[in-house]
């Protein structure tokens, strides 16, 4: 036992003092080159990308910056107006002075927008007047009996009825100069009667679209550049107008109960009993002018004078007469023959029409308004005669402009 224990012991030192070696194999390893390695390679941005101006954006400052633009591109006037008057007198004063009770009332809206961007304008209008006024007049009744008495009754009755708008689109061509088109419209809103005392149906003369008129024109503008006449004149080779009586009462025979005609047909130069509108093809012209005077520019003029000529529906119209006297002769004989076709019936040629507004305000204050308006129109296809209006009133009155 004790050999052995020698042999090992022997044998572990004889490794220890022995140095230790091994050997290795390292295989060579091939790389790709860098530009192959970027190619395989992709990377995911998954952040979200924002971009940061030096200049802070401020809310407040985009809404002030498009309210102006709309300032400078819109150009907007509205003009209201209240005018009344009141007579009031009590029953001793009528009784040694006499005297009669009234009310008169007139309410007119006038609005006026302008927007304008690089060439193109279009400009808007509208306008209404309406007014009523009440006085006393005599009036013949019956009572049970069947005896007549006058007696004296407070009637309201209309002195002014009248709206319209208009929109006038435009293209800049020239320096004072435009092309575009038009499109104007005018009717009334309530009832007119022959009379204050003549107020029954067969009394009616006209009601909302009886009459009603459309125009609508194409052609060129001329804008005076001379602020001291401030004149725009509407040269329109090519137009339509166009007259509207719905009011089948008011437009078509009218015959009372014993069968005797009341009034002729053919209300407001309508001429077929079977239709309510009536076009003509034609040209047309306008000039308006408005202007302020004063040192305070507290007088304003404002005036529209336009007219139309039917020559294209001149050309195609048969049976007509240029002479309004030979025209009702054979108007009459027309009917005497009791011939019912309209196509043989005599017509009347087309004549120029002719409208002229005038409009005249003087503020005496902030809100006190006095106005005179004059209007004049000629229309042969209703009357031969020239029709004129006139409105003079002094009320309360306001207007606003953003500019």
């Amino acid at each position: 036992m004790k050999p052995l224990f020698s042999t090992i012991v022997a044998g572990v030192m004889l490794m220890i003092a022995t140095p230790a070696a091994a050997q290795f194999t390292i295989d060579a390893v091939k790389t790709q080159p860098k530009k192959q390695i970027q190619n395989q390679m992709s990377f995911r941005d998954t952040m979200k990308q924002t971009s940061a101006d030096a200049e802070f954006f401020s809310l407040a400052r985009h809404k002030a910056e498009r309210a102006a633009i709309r300032k400078e591109r819109n150009t907007l006037e509205v003009t209201g107006s209240l005018m009344a008057s009141v007579t009031a007198y009590n029953d001793p004063w009528v009784d040694v002075s006499g005297g009669d009770n009234s009310i008169a009332t007139v309410a007119n809206v006038f609005v006026k927008h302008t927007f304008t961007k690089d060439l193109f304008t279009l400009e808007s209008k509208f306008e209404g007047k309406f007014g009523y006024n009440r006085i006393k007049v005599e009036m013949n009744k019956t009572d049970a009996n069947g005896a007549e008495y006058i007696d004296r009754e407070g009637i309201w009755f209309k002195n002014q009825d009248e709206f319209y708008f208009s929109v006038d689109p435009s293209f800049k061509m020239a320096k004072n100069w435009s092309y575009g088109g038009s499109f104007k419209f005018r009717s009334q809103l309530a009832r007119g009667y022959l009379s204050r005392t003549e107020q029954r149906r067969k009394d009616m003369k006209s009601s909302f679209m009886t009459p009603g008129y459309l125009d609508l024109s194409i052609g060129l503008k001329f804008k005076s550049p001379n602020q001291k006449l401030p004149f725009v004149v509407d040269l329109s080779p090519i137009a339509l107008s166009a007259v509207y009586a719905t009011n089948d009462w008011v437009r078509r025979e009218q015959f009372d109960k014993d069968g005797k005609r009341i009034k002729k047909a053919f209300a407001y130069g309508i001429e077929d009993p079977d239709k309510n509108a009536r076009y003509e093809g034609g040209s047309s012209i306008q000039i308006d002018f408005d202007r302020k005077f004063g040192e305070d520019q507290n007088i304003r003029y404002r005036t529209t004078l336009f007219s139309f000529y039917g020559w294209i529906t001149n050309l195609a119209l048969d049976n007509k007469y240029n002479s309004y006297s030979e025209y009702c002769d054979a108007y009459d004989r027309w009917l005497a023959k009791g011939d019912e076709d309209i196509k043989t019936k005599p017509r009347l040629a087309i004549h120029p029409t002719v409208r002229w507004e005038n409009t005249v305000d003087i503020r005496a204050t902030r809100y006190l308004t006095t106005s005179l308006s004059f209007q004049l129109y000629y229309n042969r296809s209703q009357t031969v005669r020239v029709q004129t209006k006139t409105l003079l009133s002094v009320g309360l009155s306001y207007t606003f402009k953003n500019k």
